[in-house]
């Protein structure tokens, strides 16, 4: 059955549900025809769980399979349905709330071809407003008018907020409530930013009218309007140009019908937003030059020959059980998943390896590690190269990783960059410390992210609970902008728990011995041991060098076991939640 029907069974007795989504999927290949009179049918190859929505239908049948799709998704943290909403250009009147594992999609050239006017929302998954584990979703390539004139984007980690116009205001937070994220990029806000309670947050070359709020540590990269205020009070971290970046590629359709996935160029020096001049520049490839997966369909060997043949790849929402690696050998190949597309290598080995070449893209792909433990889960490049790709680089936007929560699952490393000058466009790399299969002799993984290669730069860094170095930073001149992260909760005691004679723990972000040459802004770092007798010696380890430079730190304490002795090699000294909160700020490093 499909995951639309299964949707259809879950929801209701009868088969009305049942009737309307199959009349939903028979109209997928004419939509595109009530829209724009076009005879292209590209839309038939997509399978039933991308919902394509033209304003020429009723806006109740619309709202009633959006409302259908939301009541599966609203709490399934760990299910296994994905789902992509896909609205081609046009105004809808409707309620758009967003629950796990799902994405909505504008496809117009500029986001104000597609207009919501409503409510477009990301609700807090836990009581009392809580959005601290509001995971996994993603909005991109629309406006909204809101209802009441506020939209709520109320989220965590793994939630892009991309090429997004919001004709209001915007709050980052559930009346009040925690929150634990977030990313937005490329996007305006007519109105205020409310940040509120949220923990932390990285916008990179967005725009609004105004931003209120913060909390522990506020990076701003590329934006022309930062907010008023100096780090530490108010927190804000602001870098004036954003120095390299190619946006995420994004579907599109034309007026003509013709569906195509625009690359953007890419950028150096950046300020303010791509879509001025009505469309972000770039180039388009036809979507008949991709290649469309549908998980329990298509093997990892039959992606590999679609790719071999030149094809670019589409990942439809689903998992994917992969029994080798999907190999992406070809420069400037895009791959792009859909609604979460999940990625999970059931033999030990890699689940996506990128070759040392230019110009590949991956975008909005979760890789979840399997039982049986992966040397690596992604790696680009190979160990060792000296190919410069800095006229053209590999770039990762929106790719995720998980170390069990869904099951048990293990990996050495998640994320190895050996690809010189790779930009890193947003990455939530997560060892799980809740869901199904998790345990410190359970979901196993040594580090979350390995950099190999030089001049690599990453943007929105959020690397949690592994069991050694959560990143570990080995390349020349590498640039991080914005570090979230949290060490492990589950040490069961100190011994398991030590890196070097005389040292508490792993440094979540440590920076080789040798290296000579790296620089980063806007860092936070916090513990939540389970254990009174745990303790992390350092928050950060660098090599002492003159050109190794470090801005903006924080570590707090978010219960009263254990400490973080340090923030970064011996300067800052430890948190406290108890007796009293000591939350150690070091503006610079050196000093």
């Amino acid at each position: 059955m499909s995951t639309v029907g299964t949707i259809g069974m879950k929801l209701v007795t009868g088969a009305r549900f049942l009737v309307l989504s199959t009349l939903v999927i028979q109209c997928l290949a004419c939509l595109s025809q009530t829209a724009t009179g076009s005879k292209q049918k590209p839309l038939t190859e997509f399978g039933p769980n991308v919902l394509v929505f033209s304003p020429s239908l009723k806006m109740s049948d619309i709202q009633q399979q959006i409302d259908k799709v939301y009541a599966v998704q609203e709490h399934s943290e760990f299910g296994k349905d994905r789902f992509a909403l896909v609205f081609l250009p046009g105004e809808y009147h409707v309620d758009i709330p967003i629950g796990f594992y799902t994405e909505v999609i504008g496809l117009g050239a500029t986001p104000d071809a597609v207009r919501i006017v409503g409510n477009v929302h990301s609700d807090a998954s836990l009581p009392n407003n809580n959005a601290t584990c509001t995971f996994w979703r993603a909005v991109e390539g629309f406006s909204v008018t809101p209802t009441g004139g506020t939209m709520q984007w109320a989220v965590s980690q793994a939630a892009p907020f991309r090429r997004m116009h919001v004709k209001g205001d915007i709050v980052l937070h559930q009346k009040g409530g925690w929150a634990s994220g977030g990313w937005m990029s490329d996007s305006v806000v007519d109105g205020n930013v409310g940040a509120g309670p949220q923990q932390q947050w990285i916008s990179r070359n967005s725009e609004w009218g105004s931003w209120t709020g913060a909390n522990w540590n506020m990076v701003f990269v590329g934006v022309p309007k930062p907010p008023d205020g100096e780090w530490p009070q108010p927190p804000y971290t602001k870098v004036a140009k954003t120095p390299v970046v190619r946006e995420k590629p994004f579907l599109q359709v034309d007026a003509k019908g013709s569906w195509s996935v625009r690359v953007p160029e890419l950028r150096r020096e950046s300020q303010g937003i791509t879509w001025h001049g009505g469309s972000t520049p770039g180039r388009d490839i036809p979507l008949s030059s991709f290649y469309i997966a549908q998980a329990g369909r298509d093997s990892a060997a039959k992606i590999n020959e679609e790719l071999a043949k030149g094809k670019n790849l589409l990942l439809e929402p689903g998992i994917y059980d992969l029994d080798e690696p999907i190999r992406v050998t070809r420069a400037d190949t895009v791959v792009m998943g859909l609604g979460f597309a999940t990625l999970r290598p059931v033999h030990g080995t890699a689940a996506l390896t990128v070759a040392d070449v230019d110009g590949v893209d991956v975008a909005g792909v979760l890789i979840d590690a399997g039982e049986k433990i992966s040397p690596v889960l992604m790696e680009v490049g190979r160990e060792g190269s000296r190919t410069s790709h800095a006229r053209n680089p590999i770039g990762l936007h929106d790719v995720f990783f998980r170390d069990g929560g869904a099951a048990v699952g293990r990996a050495k490393v998640n994320l190895q960059i050996d690809a010189n000058d790779t930009v890193i466009d947003h990455t939530w790399i997560w060892r799980a410390d809740h869901g199904s299969g998790v345990g410190w002799t359970s979901n196993l993984s040594n580090n979350g992210l390995t950099v190999n290669g030089n001049n690599v730069t990453a943007y929105g860094l959020f690397v949690e609970h592994h069991q050694q170095f959560q990143v570990l930073w080995k390349g020349e001149h590498g640039r991080t902008y914005f570090y979230q992260s949290e060490i492990p909760y589950d040490p069961p005691d100190q011994p398991s728990y030590t890196s070097a004679h005389g040292v508490n723990g792993w440094a979540s972000y440590k920076v080789a011995d040798g290296v000579a040459s790296h620089e980063a802004w806007g860092l936070g770092i916090y513990s939540v041991f389970r254990q009174r007798n745990v303790n992390l010696t350092r928050a950060i380890e660098v090599p002492v060098q003159p050109e190794v430079r470090f801005h903006h730190m924080i570590t707090v304490a978010l219960d009263d076991k254990g400490e973080i002795s340090n923030v970064i090699n011996d300067k800052g000294g430890p948190t406290h939640l108890a007796p009293h909160r000591v939350d150690p700020r070091v503006a610079e490093f050196p000093q």
